[in-house]
């Protein structure tokens, strides 16, 4: 059966008649953070300047951009979200993987 949504992905037409909205938002459930395996890495970018990579989220977007706030916040530097990757400035690996630990996740170093 046919379905559509709008940009904000509310549904604006089915034509299941046993269609149950719902159930569609609970089938989008993230797995709990125990059940991710995180890795952190260490990379230079261009111009010698160093990065603390995370990655390995199943989550959902928003899941991450929250989180890579909040690792923001603690290490005091900047960063990004992108394509399910946090990107956080300088050298963080270790302060970041006590602080995913600290809230629930499983993380590792990664990389040389």
């Amino acid at each position: 059966m046919a379905s559509k949504k709008n940009n904000n992905g509310n549904l604006v037409y089915s034509t299941n008649p046993n269609f149950n909205p719902e159930e569609e938002e609970q089938k989008e459930d993230s797995p709990a953070p125990n059940q991710q395996q995180l890795k952190v890495y260490l990379d230079r970018l261009g111009g010698g300047k160093m990065v603390s990579r995370v990655n390995g989220f199943t989550c959902k977007t928003g899941e991450i951009e929250a989180l890579g706030k909040l690792l923001k916040q603690k290490c005091g530097v900047g960063g990004t979200v992108k394509e399910r990757e946090i990107l956080i400035q300088g050298e963080h690996r270790d302060k970041i993987i006590v602080l995913l630990l600290k809230e629930g996740y499983r993380a590792k170093k990664a990389g040389g």
